[in-house]
């Protein structure tokens, strides 16, 4: 048993209080090592905030579900009232719902824009592949409780985004048609499905979320924060064993994140307040239609951060497969040709390239469409693997780099437009252009990578005081 702390008798009662329970529980050895004095680069700069502001967000979500889940009823012929019950009777709960669905956008904005710090920077890259790897499971685990929990409302748009949803699952061959069935637990969408989606969103799914933030920060505080620069700061340590070019988050990072923090809540209130609709992006005009299932709406489409994955899912067409296959068949040769691994393997890549063109031309176009969808989340998993630049950091490498990073995040948005937009021909091909654009982008990374000329990367960060 370890030696218990003794402090001065004439200590303040509230130090006696914390030395009561640090004997007992390391809470000062967690919040020192956690984030009091957990050494982080001095030259972070404002792509470092949202990070935080994730977990502001995900905090108000807990919080703001909570007091929903007291009044909702989570039944088909009571659901829509209920929502209606908390925005005009419940008091104060037309602000806890507005917060719960501004929240939800808020989340994903601050996720996406966290995600591409990490793009730019090369926080996947080693040590912190599995940082990545927990980070994408998370943004894979946000996906899924945004999509339970839009159906909630039973609003028109929440039901019928659903059943679209839910019907592709069943183009998968053999196991499809029973896979649909045992997510709606039913044949259409109807009440068991609302009970199926409610259990996961307000239990399942924010169990596995919370185990995966966890085990985020733990594996990021155990390597190391990344910075802008992609130097190492452990790699040069000062006679004290700190690095010399990190300093404490508290109280430098404490008040750096409460400033970002003001700003964003300054900003979210005033969506709540004066936009909470956001001209229907946050809350689709049909969602404030009953559900009914004798009536579709002229133009079904997710909420706008899902929308870039079902534009892609939307230009997968019978036309499209042919020039995947083309794809196939151009990536395979290149492999066989270019790659310098073990003829073994080459013939390997030949017979998986013959087996899946094979599927190709013998499977539904719709099939692919959602292969590719989840292909495109998926795919983030494995990027730490696909990068094999010298440096880490974009502002190393060469300038047509930044270039090609800009047009990735240009593509992605209007792929994120045309997938709020109705189906239209010149839609469709822009849609097809921008899913190439997404998956070459990545499945040449090793190669284009490596091109160019990279600037030196100093020994230490740089660094300007402010």
């Amino acid at each position: 048993m370890a030696d218990f702390k003794e402090i001065s008798p004439n200590a303040p009662a509230g130090e006696k209080l914390l030395n009561w329970v640090d004997n007992r529980f390391p809470l000062t050895k967690l919040w020192e090592d956690q984030w009091g004095k957990y050494y982080a680069p001095k030259n972070f700069n404002i792509w470092y905030i949202f990070g935080s502001l994730a977990m502001l967000v995900l905090v108000i979500q807990i919080v703001t579900g909570i007091f929903l889940v007291m009044h909702y009823k989570p039944d088909a012929a009571l659901a829509f009232a209920s929502v209606e019950y908390i925005m005009r009777d419940v008091p104060w709960g037309w602000l806890i719902r507005y917060m719960h669905s501004t929240g939800a956008s808020a989340f994903f904005i601050v996720v996406y824009l966290h995600m591409f710090r990490g793009l730019m920077y090369g926080s996947y890259r080693k040590p912190r592949e599995l940082v990545w790897i927990f980070g994408c499971a998370i943004f894979l685990c946000l996906m899924a409780e945004a999509f339970m929990g839009y159906l909630l409302p039973w609003g028109q748009m929440s039901y019928w985004g659903a059943q679209v949803i839910v019907n592709l699952f069943s183009a998968i061959p053999f196991i499809g048609p029973d896979l649909a069935i045992l997510i709606r637990g039913d044949y259409v969408v109807s009440d068991a499905t609302l009970n199926r989606f409610f259990s996961f969103h307000v239990i399942a799914v924010p169990l596995v979320l919370l185990g995966l933030v966890v085990a985020h920060l733990i594996a990021l505080h155990e390597v190391g924060s990344n910075n802008p620069d992609g130097i190492e700061i452990k790699a040069n340590r000062g006679p004290d064993g700190h690095p010399v070019d990190g300093i404490p988050s508290h109280p430098y990072y404490t008040v750096h994140d409460i400033l970002g923090t003001v700003v964003f809540l300054t900003i979210f209130s005033a969506v709540i307040f004066f936009a909470p609709e956001a001209g229907g992006y946050f809350l689709e005009y049909n969602n404030f239609i009953p559900a009914d299932s004798l009536k579709t709406p002229n133009h079904i489409a997710p909420v706008w951060y899902f929308t870039p994955f079902y534009s892609m899912l939307r230009a997968i067409t019978s036309e499209m497969v042919y020039v995947l296959i083309a794809c196939v068949v151009a990536g395979a040769g290149f492999g066989v040709w270019k790659a310098r691994i073990p003829s073994i393997f080459k013939g390997a890549i030949a017979v998986v390239a013959v087996a899946v063109i094979a599927t190709m031309l013998n499977t539904d176009a719709k099939f692919w469409g959602v292969i590719i969808m989840g292909g495109a989340v998926i795919i983030l998993f494995f990027l730490p693997w696909l990068d094999h630049s010298p440096v880490k950091s974009i502002r190393y490498r060469p300038g047509w780099h930044k270039y090609l990073y800009g047009v990735f995040v240009i593509n992605f948005v209007v792929l994120a437009y045309l997938g709020v937009q109705p189906p239209s021909p010149v839609g469709e091909r822009v849609s097809q252009v921008g899913t190439l654009f997404y998956f070459g982008f990545f499945l040449l990374m090793p190669w284009w990578s490596r091109l160019g000329e990279f600037k030196p990367v100093p020994e230490r960060v740089t660094f300007a005081a402010h």
